[in-house]
């Protein structure tokens, strides 16, 4: 799609599954499982829907999924279903590994960060994904997934950034930052300390990509926060500020982990509660 002199490409890295409780916090699973079903493990649908970006000649990749680099107890555990992986997506409209010019992390967790690298095939040594490509996320957060503690550990793996700093190729950002004209990270905080996420803005129209501060349109009512969030006040801020900018100015949005709808306009209903805007999805 076109945004002003951009072009927008959301790209598939499959699906996979996590617990419902977990994805939704504090609200009972009678509130939530009408629109996200769970299994007989209790785990929902979720995507892994990254972002492609034309802008300046240069091709921007945001969040990489899960990659490849999983073993069999892992990818029974999360239920994980590439069909159409990453690769293949970016294949599919002819862009190629090597073509890729600058990748931007919203965080370093497993599902976000697993393509980042993967193995070659004749030495099984993990390089990174994207060989000239320059890796941006926030300082904090590579030195907090570098250093996990108890409770974040089980939500960072080494191999998907550990490589990127061998080959020099991080570049790490101190807050907010323009990356690009048009293209800015802004720094949320809530799910990670360091989280951020993508503002792309051209010719008048404003897109954000919301990585884990709205993962999914079922996430859009403010109370809605995941358990995985170490700071859920952080992000109950934020989901304010910006929802409410996004509905007065008619950003669009994008929802990377919506196994339905991966990008649409928010409105508020009847009662105030804010919820995708009726014919302004895709």
């Amino acid at each position: 799609m076109k945004l002003g002199a951009f072009e927008l490409y959301p790209v598939s890295d499959g699906r996979f599954r996590l617990d419902g409780g977990a994805m939704f916090g504090i609200v009972p699973k009678v509130l939530w499982e009408p629109c996200c079903p769970a299994d007989e493990r209790n785990r929902i649908q979720l995507a892994l829907n990254c972002l492609l970006i034309r802008a300046y000649d240069k091709l921007i990749l945001v969040d990489t999924g899960l990659g490849d680099q999983w073993q069999p107890k892992y990818q029974d555990i999360f239920a994980i279903d590439r069909p159409t992986a990453l690769l293949h997506s970016l294949q599919e409209l002819q862009v190629y590994p090597d073509e890729i010019d600058l990748v931007i992390n919203t965080h370093l967790h497993f599902d976000h960060a697993g393509g980042n690298t993967s193995k070659e095939e004749h030495r099984g040594t993990i390089v990174p994904t994207f060989p000239k490509a320059k890796y941006v996320v926030q300082r904090g957060e590579f030195d907090e997934a570098t250093h996990p503690n108890e409770r974040t550990k089980a939500s960072y793996r080494a191999e998907t950034f550990t490589p990127i700093a061998e080959t020099g190729q991080w570049e790490f950002l101190d807050g907010d930052t323009e990356i690009l004209p048009g293209i800015s990270v802004l720094v949320t905080g809530g799910h990670t300390t360091y989280h951020q996420i993508i503002k792309i803005e051209s010719e008048g129209q404003i897109a954000l990509y919301l990585g884990d501060l709205v993962p999914t349109v079922s996430h859009l009512p403010l109370p809605y926060i995941m358990g995985y969030d170490l700071f859920p006040l952080q992000t109950l801020e934020a989901k304010r500020r910006l929802l409410t900018q996004a509905c007065e100015n008619k950003w669009l949005l994008f929802f990377e982990h919506d196994p339905h709808i991966q990008c649409g306009f928010v409105d508020r209903n009847n009662q105030g509660t804010f919820c995708l805007a009726k014919g302004g999805h895709g």
